[in-house]
C-alpha cells in the first residue's frame, strides 16, 4: 500500500470486536516498534504486552482501553536514552513515539484498529505492572479488530490544517 493511503486510512477506533488480535499480527506489530528509528540507534523502547483478562483488568484501573483485547504500554528506559549533549534533553518521549507511530500503522496495514492513549496514571501503572524506576510507561496502544464504520480516509481533507498554514519557512 502506498504509504500516505496508508495513513489516512488510521484513525483512531474507541469500539472494538471481543475476537482476539492474531499472535503473528502482534508479533509483525511488535517487530515494526523493535525496528523503528531511535536517538543514536540507543533503542530505548521496552513494551508490556498486556491480553490476558487479569492485565485487562488491571490496566483498567489505569487508563480506559475502550475494551481493546490487547494493549501495549509503550515504555522508555531513561538509562539507555539519548540525551542532548547542549541541554542534556532527554529524548524518551520522541523515541517512544516513533515507536508507537510504526506499530500504529504496521495494525493498520494488517487491518487492527488502534488508539494511541496518554491519559493514565503513570504510578498506578508502574505498581499494577511492576516497572522498574528507570523505565517511563509514555503511552498505551489499544489495539484490536474495529466495531463500526471505519473513518473516512477523506477526512483528511477538512479535519487538517492546510499546509500552507504549517510551513513557516522556505519553500
Amino acid at each position: 500500500m502506498e504509504f500516505l493511503n496508508l495513513a489516512k486510512q488510521r484513525y483512531s477506533v474507541r469500539d472494538y470486536e471481543k475476537r482476539e488480535v492474531e499472535e503473528e499480527k502482534l508479533q509483525r506489530i511488535l517487530e515494526a516498534g523493535r525496528i523503528a528509528p531511535t536517538g543514536a540507534n540507543r533503542q530505548p523502547q521496552r513494551f508490556i504486552v498486556v491480553r490476558s483478562e487479569e492485565g485487562l483488568s488491571k490496566l483498567k484501573g489505569s487508563a480506559n482501553v475502550y475494551g481493546a483485547p490487547l494493549a501495549i504500554i509503550v515504555c522508555a528506559d531513561h538509562s539507555a536514552t539519548w540525551k542532548r549533549s547542549y541541554d542534556r534533553k532527554d529524548i524518551a518521549d520522541i523515541d517512544a513515539s516513533i515507536v508507537t507511530d510504526h506499530m500504529m500503522l504496521e495494525a493498520t496495514e494488517l487491518g487492527i484498529g488502534s488508539v494511541w492513549i496518554c491519559h493514565f496514571n503513570p504510578e498506578k501503572l508502574r505498581i499494577n505492572f511492576n516497572i522498574p524506576e528507570n523505565i517511563e510507561p509514555v503511552n498505551i496502544l489499544a489495539l484490536g479488530y474495529p466495531a463500526g464504520e471505519a473513518a473516512s480516509p477523506d477526512r483528511h481533507d477538512t479535519l487538517r490544517v492546510p499546509l500552507d498554514q504549517l510551513v513557516l519557512g522556505e519553500y
